[in-house]
């Protein structure tokens, strides 16, 4: 179907000052749009950019255009952390399964939606391609909606399905989506992954996110039987799998036989195996991510990691101290939902120590830092030292479970200044 297709600078000509912008997320970010929009910086004041983690560059967030933009984060990425720092951007705590409720009550009132698309077919629908989140929810309630319509962008099933009818502006371009390049994990997350590879039955449905250690995970799972995808996100660690028959989501008690995803990065040949494939739905994040939806899966298995995790079992992952570093996510969501699972596990993985020797196993959280999954929700903790199944234990206990899974280095110390704390 026929569309009239403008040049991204007459497309957002339509943001005035003081307008709030959502942008499509993660790797279908619309950079031709962010571009048009970032030149027009001398004559817009006060436009708050409202986003999710976005691949590539974010020439908005330059300080220096702090008069113009000023960044919206509802999970801090890379390309914008500093300006949290800097004074041109915030951050605002949501779960991601209820970031779509800022936009349908109005909590955030958006002006324009910048999408990014797949070319329209003969009916006239298009596709959100790789990310869907709150994108439809931005549609839904923003006054106006520019589409970056992409003939490298995917054309995925599920809730991104969208006709042009919904979209005011259309902005052609043809560039390949940002890559998030594979590598190989080191020996640190192969033992990560061999512990929670351990702790995964046959008939198990997973959540896991991207990088090095689910990775690891992944690898170990080529013996195992009838799994089933219902997560945030996935990356390339997953196709082979599912080629093979390990991941089919036979035994998902919601969504039988589709793997299940708000949004995902990887390389092109994710990219090229999601087109038009209709194993893999695309859902919204309040479907996705909703605790009671999740829990339906039987024997669900979310992995998760974190920055730091106290002796007690608090676990930090948005934050190092005070300073915000990612944000809430889907943790909580994920966490929750495996736990209600009948045969569940909620597993937090995470190497003993930091790059530079800091010890990530605690006696107490950092002052500032953020907790990110509670005490009383975590249930298995996982180092390359061993896991640690705190459900149902005492203080007394996780402290002696958490402290054997520490770097060894660190144990004595670790053990004393908890003790210490709790005398004081």
């Amino acid at each position: 179907m026929k569309y009239k297709a403008v040049t991204a600078e007459e497309a957002v000509k339509i943001v005035n000052s003081k307008d709030k912008v959502y942008i499509q997320a993660a790797a279908a970010v619309p950079q031709v749009l962010i571009r048009a929009l970032t030149a027009r910086h001398e004559e817009l004041r006060d436009v708050e950019i409202c986003q999710l983690h976005t691949e590539g560059e974010a020439p908005y967030a330059n300080p220096e255009l702090r008069e113009s933009f000023h960044v919206n984060s509802f999970f801090i990425g890379k390309n914008v952390r500093h300006t949290l720092e800097a004074g041109n951007g915030s951050y605002t705590p949501v779960f991601l399964s209820e970031l779509p409720l800022l936009f349908k009550r109005n909590i955030v009132d958006l002006q324009v939606a910048f999408i990014h698309v797949s070319v329209p077919d003969s009916h006239g629908y298009c596709s959100l391609g790789v990310s869907v989140e709150a994108t439809l929810a931005a549609i839904d309630n923003a006054d106006y909606v520019i589409a970056q319509v992409n003939k490298q962008m995917p054309r995925t099933f599920g809730d991104g399905i969208i006709h042009i009818s919904e979209i005011n502006a259309f902005v052609e371009c043809d560039e390949p989506l940002p890559m998030h390049p594979v590598i190989e994990p080191t020996e640190i997350e192969n033992k990560i992954g061999n512990h929670v590879a351990s702790l995964i039955d046959d008939r198990s449905t997973l959540q896991m996110g991207i990088g090095n250690i689910p990775n690891a995970v992944l690898s170990r799972l080529t013996n195992h039987k009838d799994l089933g995808l219902h997560t945030e996100m996935f990356s390339d660690g997953v196709i082979d799998l599912i080629l093979k028959d390990v991941i089919n989501g036979n035994h998902k008690g919601i969504n039988p036989g589709r793997a299940l995803a708000t949004f995902l990065m990887g390389s092109k040949r994710l990219y090229d195996y999601v087109d038009d494939n209709p194993y893999i739905e695309m859902r919204t994040s309040d479907y996705v991510n909703d605790i009671s939806i999740i829990k339906q899966n039987p024997k669900m298995v979310a992995i998760n990691s974190a920055i730091e995790v106290d002796v007690t079992g608090q676990v930090c992952a948005d934050s190092i101290g005070a300073k915000m570093y990612s944000g809430v996510g889907g943790q909580m969501d994920f966490i929750r939902g495996a736990t209600l699972s009948e045969g569940g596990k909620a597993i937090i993985a995470l190497p003993s120590v930091t790059k530079k020797g800091v010890s990530r196993i605690v006696p107490s959280l950092n002052p500032g830092a953020g907790v990110v999954t509670t005490r009383s929700h975590v249930h298995y903790i996982v180092t390359e030292y061993g896991i640690a199944n705190l459900y149902g234990k005492t203080i007394k206990q996780r402290v002696k479970a958490l402290t054997e899974i520490a770097h060894p280095d660190h144990r004595e110390t670790i053990d004393k200044e908890y003790f210490e704390l709790i005398r004081n």
